[in-house]
């Protein structure tokens, strides 16, 4: 089931009208216990998360279409009792997108920075993400200090064995979208708890 969202109605041609670079619109899956489930669904608001290993930075993370993979994390949680997932429309909005050079580049930048302005930075250990989140998280407050607050960040993590022997494709590499500002979430739905590929396109 897809969330109902009114759309303004066009106000003119298409080439008239300005569209923002990541005015995008995208689904995500947000792994959870089952009763946070229900209560999302029943319109209590997500909780933003701030953990040292938020890879992303601080925020409300969703697995973007990946309804399968927020069910395996879900599920391999020892703090979730009964795995399940929520999903919802994303606006990107003002995106800080790590699929785009320009980001990339612009983050590198600034950790070069961090290191001349000889700023004490963790270590990335495993799956803990501590180095990223910490550099992430600094550059979001610099932008917002000088004027520029982004909604939502996004970025692919490489995860997991590969698909194959020799293959360059890993069984559970994903994108995660952190979402800073909860208006971002257009709305949210029940999706299958073991969707098929078919059910999702």
């Amino acid at each position: 089931m897809n969330p109902r969202i009114s759309r303004a109605p066009a106000t003119g041609p298409r080439e008239h009208i300005p569209i923002p670079a990541y005015s995008r619109e995208v689904r995500g899956y947000h792994g959870c216990d089952w009763r946070i489930a229900e209560r999302l669904l029943a319109g209590d608001a997500f909780v933003s998360s701030a953990n040292a290993w938020d890879w992303l930075g601080d925020g409300i993370y969703f697995w973007e279409y990946g309804p399968d993979r927020a069910l395996r994390w879900a599920e391999a949680s020892k703090r979730i009792e009964k795995p399940s997932i929520v999903g919802a429309m994303i606006q990107l909005g003002r995106c800080f997108d790590l699929l785009d050079t320009r980001f990339t580049r612009e983050l590198r930048g600034f950790y070069g920075k961090l290191l001349k302005e000889e700023v004490t930075l963790p270590g990335n250990r495993g799956k803990g993400r501590f180095l990223d989140r910490a550099v992430i998280e600094a550059y979001l407050i610099r932008a917002q200090e000088m004027g520029t607050v982004y909604d939502t960040v996004r970025g692919a993590f490489v995860e997991g064995e590969p698909i194959y022997p020799g293959s360059g494709l890993f069984m559970e590499t994903h994108i995660q979208i952190a979402v800073r500002n909860p208006q971002s979430i257009l709305g949210v739905f029940r999706p299958p708890i073991r969707p098929s590929l078919e059910s999702d396109q």
